[in-house]
């Protein structure tokens, strides 16, 4: 039977954590004097990119940070400083310049669909409901349904930015890259600080 608390639970959850708004001036500070195609084409490869990591790490999550002895704190480590380099890209103007087609792909891939989106929160969360749903297929496929409308809110949501570039026009989205710099470098330093915190909980 269809788990609709475990859905509405994990939809909410995913949807706090991954924060598709807040992707938006990062998402025109990284690719938002591209063209249109090629915006689509991120926004397209970003979420599933998001997609099949979160879907990697619900199906073998555990088995995964068992096998290789990594817990959520060293994720949250290694996630936040893969972030604040590209934090620093931006700021000092390196990620808002145009980059050949191949460049595209990367973006989409690191940091759009991971650690932004696919990140340690949204990753940690995923292996929680999973542990949740303690074997029953009718929570199993909440969970999955859970998952496919997040990244189609996420996927909405960042084909529907290029509407902000018509209003803020180059200028402002050099100003959106500079705000996405600091916004990133933000996230990148909760999540070392989390990582620190966590590493000292466990007594690591």
């Amino acid at each position: 039977m269809f788990n609709l608390r475990l859905f509405i639970e994990a939809s909410i959850t995913l949807l706090v954590i991954m924060d598709p708004p807040g992707t938006v001036p990062v998402f025109l500070g990284l690719v938002g004097r591209k063209s249109r195609e090629a915006r689509k084409k991120a926004a397209r490869q970003g979420v599933l990119v998001s997609f099949l990591v979160i879907t990697l790490f619900a199906v073998a999550g555990n088995s995964i940070l068992a096998y290789m002895h990594i817990g959520i704190p060293a994720l949250q480590g290694a996630g936040g400083l893969l972030l604040l380099l590209i934090a620093l890209d931006l700021l000092t103007g390196k990620g808002a310049t145009n980059h050949p087609e191949v460049e595209d792909v990367n973006i989409a891939l690191v940091p759009l669909g991971t650690p932004l989106l696919a990140g340690p929160g949204a990753i940690a969360a995923t292996i929680v409901f999973v542990r949740q749903a303690d074997g029953a297929w009718g929570s199993y496929f909440a969970l999955a349904a859970a998952i496919v409308a997040v990244h189609l809110v996420l996927l909405g949501t960042l084909r529907s930015a290029g509407l902000l570039i018509k209003v803020f026009k180059e200028s402002g989205i050099l100003l959106m890259a500079k705000i996405a710099g600091l916004l990133l470098a933000a996230i990148a330093v909760q999540l070392v600080a989390s990582s620190v915190a966590g590493f000292i909980a466990s007594g690591v």
